[in-house]
């Protein structure tokens, strides 16, 4: 206790906050403007309070607090628009196990009502026994994760805006007295996020192993009161979205990749409902596995940065937006969405061919797919020469090229594939087979990668796999040392080569959720035997998976499938080809995916058979790139299609001319007229609205004060319609 008393003592006269700002009382009375229809005027910023005691994280959306003294603990983390506190007692910034022992980083010792703070007692508390105690902080403005480059289509270019502070900390431990930590947070202009990294710097001669950091704990208020109840059945907290960049499994879905976020149990709450003390409400985050990493004199180690999203309803489909518009803030990039074809060809003459066909109907680029004559291993002079001449060839026509190229499902050697721990040999990876990424095959991959692309100047990528999560037991592998760093190892790896696909100007498709690396665009999700269905039950289930997929993603995020000839099986009545024998189905699928703003891949030899399927491709294409900003904006989702009645999405955005696109489809075999209640209050028109039937005048509706207007549209026989909101 009385060394306690004396660190306390000894801070005290060092951290407090100074030059900042002074906290406004009257900012905490102040509720803000909808922040998903109105921009937000206050900026990110940093205050003192309490004599500079504490120092306040404020943008107008949500307030962080930190008592600086006699160490730094968080004491208040609050939603501006609803008012809810999402803090119930202080615990440390962040834990980091060293050599096998778990360190706290900052925190206050002496609350005993866990399950609420008063702010009175933090005069009270006294430093904690944690290793590591605060020292100061220094501010900057938000830098880029990505320095991003695209000659690409996007609906948004602008870099985050914000301020980042740093939390510096040191031991006085003998062991740990060369080790810095620093804690960053991000706060971002225009909406309710906050994010949060920790860096670990070795300053000693020798090696330290980190085998795993916490850099998020937070004591929150439980959802749910349950006397008996397990922490994976009991409800984990709506009012806050976490999102880190630690996400695989192939599942297409962020909340099924998630290997980071950990609803544990609380000890100390000792005043909770739940019998047995298991209520989840400690949260944690830090990667499944454990990082493993030696660290050598001057390293740093990064940990994973988590983004944590206040969110103020429990409708889906405002929580989703809030989502999204965190996408297109934090990783712009994912708002590029090029108009693509996904070739697949024999030769060199089918390229040229594919290419004049984009240039000729408004295509943009040219993938070629799985299956064609591209080879990307391939780095060999007369290969390299080949694809730079036809990739100069598509540019020349303003078409970008690409390839694709796979990684796992594959057997490269018993040397270099992943090894299994359970056994000792190759195997044991997601999919039963597949090369480790820090095997020495591996690494010159990656190298290859960069040599093709670097040299022909393809600037699209679509890289299928490595499915990350698999873990190798292998001691020779030069990307890792064993067991026990080999999927931080593979993961920083492969994320290394997104991150320097999109610094140089490089479009990434890939089958797994690395969105916050550099990747664009990650499948809307789809069973790929569906294709081999016939047209007419494929255009149900496209917009059956369209609208299941569109709850957190931007259409720009992702891709669907088109396929032109025949694919996983089927027979006539399941492709396209001819193209223009099918020309409604054909039509008729564009649509679906251009009306919902997402780009399918079109699998075939070729866009066009004749000069009435070329006028038809075009007229969609042209149709698109009218609309091209308010198709990819957000989507609301009307009714989920059925088969049985009318189905539909809308589109909105308050910043556009087009406020909103809604498109309505029927799949049913005659004419119908159906009255539709339209949500506008996502566009930002809450009096009156006009809208117009595709081309036609447009009409003027009263808005109800459910925000909601009642629309009258015809919609064709086994086709569509769209509705422009003005």
């Amino acid at each position: 206790m009385k060394f306690r008393l004396l660190f306390a003592f000894f801070y005290c006269q060092t951290v407090f906050a100074q030059n900042l700002p002074v906290w406004q009382s009257d900012f905490d009375k102040v509720t803000p403007a909808d922040w998903l229809v109105k921009p937000v005027i206050t900026k990110a910023n940093f205050y003192q309070a309490n004599n500079g005691k504490d120092l306040i994280l404020y943008n107008g959306l949500v307030k962080r607090t930190f008592r600086l003294n006699p160490d730094l603990v968080c004491t208040e983390f609050k939603n501006m628009s609803n008012g809810q506190q999402l803090l119930r007692a202080v615990k440390p910034e962040a834990k980091i196990k060293i050599n096998g022992i778990y360190y706290n980083v900052g925190g206050l010792y002496g609350q005993k009502e866990n399950a609420y703070l008063v702010p009175e007692w933090l005069d009270n508390f006294i430093t904690s026994d944690s290793a590591f105690h605060y020292t100061g902080y220094s501010i900057s403005e938000i830098k880029p994760y990505l320095n991003w480059k695209t000659k690409m289509w996007a609906a948004n270019k602008e870099q985050a805006k914000g301020k980042t502070i740093s939390f510096k900390y040191s031991s006085s431990l003998a062991a740990l007295k060369s080790i810095s930590v620093t804690v960053h947070y991000s706060l971002y202009d225009g909406l309710p996020l906050i994010s949060k990294w920790v860096t670990i710097e070795n300053g000693k001669e020798g090696t330290v192993l980190i085998d795993q950091v916490v850099n998020e704990v937070l004591a929150v208020v439980e959802e749910e009161s349950a006397v008996v109840g397990s922490p994976q059945k009991m409800a984990k907290l709506n009012g806050l979205y976490l999102e880190s960049n630690y996400a695989f499994n192939n599942s297409m879905r962020y909340n099924l990749s998630d290997q980071t976020t950990h609803w544990n149990v609380d000890p100390p709450y000792t005043s909770q409902v739940n019998y047995d003390y298991q209520t989840p409400c400690l949260l944690e985050i830090y990667p499944e596995k454990e990082m493993g990493i030696t660290l050598k004199k001057g390293e740093t180690l990064e940990s994973i940065r988590t983004y944590e999203l206040l969110q103020d309803s429990y409708d889906r489909e405002r929580k989703g937006l809030a989502i999204r518009k965190m996408y297109r803030t934090i990783a712009p990039w994912t708002t590029s969405n090029p108009i693509f074809m996904h070739l697949v060809s024999k030769n060199d003459e089918e390229v040229k061919t594919a290419v004049d066909q984009c240039a000729a109907t408004g295509y943009e680029a040219l993938i070629l797919s799985f299956g064609s004559h591209c080879n990307m291993e391939d780095t060999s002079p007369d290969n390299l020469k080949k694809w730079k001449a036809l990739a100069d060839y598509a540019h020349s026509k303003n078409i970008q090229i690409g390839s694709y190229s796979l990684f796992s499902s594959r057997k490269i050697s018993p040397e270099d594939d992943v090894i299994d721990p359970k056994t000792g040999k190759p195997g044991g990876a997601l999919f039963g087979n597949a090369p480790c990424l820090g095997s020495k095959w591996g690494l010159a991959y990656l190298e290859t990668l960069k040599t093709f692309m670097t040299a022909t100047g393809f600037n699209i990528f679509e890289n299928d796999g490595p499915y990350p999560g698999d873990v190798c037991a292998s001691t020779t592998h030069p990307g890792h040392s064993g067991l026990h760093d080999s999927q931080w190892r593979q993961m920083q790896l492969q994320k290394g080569l997104y991150q320097w696909c999109n610094q140089n100007g490089v479009y990434v498709n890939a089958p797994d959720w690395y969105f916050l690396d550099g990747t664009h665009k990650i499948a809307l999700g789809y069973r790929e035997v569906n294709f081999s269905l016939s047209r007419e039950q494929q255009k149900i289930l496209n917009r059956q998976n369209i609208y299941d997929a569109m709850w957190n993603e931007l259409p720009s995020m992702v891709w669907g499938f088109v396929p032109l000839t025949k694919y996983q099986g089927g027979g006539p009545e399941a492709i396209l080809e001819p193209l223009s024998e099918h020309l409604d189905a054909y039509e008729q699928l564009m649509m679906q995916y251009y009306g919902a703003g997402i780009q399918a891949c079109y699998r075939g030899p070729r866009l066009y058979d004749t000069d009435v399927t070329k006028q038809k491709v075009t007229e969609v294409i042209n149709w698109y790139k009218q609309y091209r900003y308010i198709l990819n904006s957000d989507i609301l989702h009307l009714r989920r299609a059925d088969g049985r009645d009318w189905d539909g999405i809308m589109h909105v955005n308050p910043a556009l001319k087009e406020k909103g696109l809604v498109m309505l489809y029927n799949p049913l075999n005659q004419n119908i007229t159906r009255t539709i209640k339209l949500p506008v209050y996502y566009t930002g028109k809450h009096t009156s609205v006009a809208i117009r039937e595709k081309t036609g005048s447009p009409k003027v509706y009263k808005v109800d004060r459910d925000f909601t207007v009642s629309v009258q549209a015809e919609i064709p026989a086994q086709s569509y319609t769209w509705l422009v909101v003005e």
